[in-house]
This record gives structure tokens, sequence and C-alpha cells, in this order.
């Protein structure tokens, strides 16, 4: 009998470690880290008509509260209106604990984006802006599949609901 009810007790308090972890909040950091590295980006599609390449870093910073990510293009084809010198940063971060990741974008072109992150899954991370009625929302989204990260910055006008790529790009891990 003693050992029927020590084996209950034990059942019982793996039963109440498993529901623990299970409803414990994942680590929004851990679901990025596939972004994590230095990468390589050939632009091959998109309404900027640009041909270019070049490379983005994605690495921990702040003793891995901010998520950092800085890009620059080397050899570039574009329309005249598109700059082919282009940079920009990228920083992603919580307002606190137990808050959900934000981001906000800045260039050389003194674009500024605020947005909203999520990881739908474990190999995808999109960065999604809030909607106006005045101009365009932003997205972008990072894919990993077979070692090749690609990438999307998509635009919507207000009233829109499909997505249209202005930049799309993809490359290796360096």
């Amino acid at each position: 009998m003693k050992s029927f009810v020590a084996v209950t007790v034990l059942f019982a308090l793996a039963l109440t470690q498993h529901d623990r972890a299970l409803s414990a909040p994942t680590d929004p950091w851990t679901a990025l880290g596939f972004v994590e590295g230095s990468w390589v980006a050939h632009t091959q599609g998109g309404s900027a008509g640009a041909q270019s390449n070049g490379t983005y870093t994605f690495r921990f910073e702040l003793k891995h509260h901010v998520l950092v990510r800085r890009s620059d293009s080397a050899a570039c084809k574009g329309p005249a209106n598109y700059d082919c010198e282009h940079s920009d940063v990228l920083y992603v971060y919580r307002d606190a604990e137990n808050q959900p990741l934000k981001a906000i974008y800045f260039d050389n072109e003194g674009h500024v984006i605020h947005y909203a992150v999520s990881t739908p899954d474990s190999a995808t991370a999109m960065f999604v802006s809030d909607a106006s009625p005045y101009g365009p929302q932003f997205q972008l989204v990072y894919e990993l599949k077979d070692a090749v990260m690609s990438g999307k910055f998509q635009m919507r006008m207000p009233g829109q609901a499909e997505w249209k790529s202005y930049l799309e790009w993809s490359g290796a891990k360096k």
C-alpha cells in the first residue's frame, strides 16, 4: 500500500510539473534565435525594381535585452528614386517583462517605423506596423528554410487586404 501511495504522489507531482511547463510563458527571445548571425542578402523581387547584394546581421546586445539588426547594401542597381547606398538599423525590445516584443526601424533616408513582433512558427518572424487611415502599413517578414533566410518588406495602403512586396531577398548565413 505504501508503494502505491508513493507512486501516486510521484505521478501527481509529475503531472503538476508538466502542466506548469505547458502553461509557462515561452521566452520570446528564444523564438527569435533563428535569425541571429550575419546573412547575405540578394534582392530578387518587389516593386522597388532594384537589384542589389548586401549583408545584414542580427545580434543580441545589452545583456540580451535588445536584438539589433544592421544592414548595408553593396553592389546595387536600381531606378533613380531608389537609394543604392541604403543602410538601416532595427531594434527589437520589450517595454517590460512579460510584455510582447516590439521593434523600431531607422534608415539613412529618415524613415522610422514602429512594429509589433510575432513568431508564428519556429522559422518565421513577422514585424507588422500599426494600420493608419493616412498612409501605408508595413510588414517585414523573415523565414528560414533549408539554411536560407528569405525576407520581404511589404506594404499595403488603407483599405487594401493584400500585402505587396517592395523588396524581397534571400541568402545563406555568412
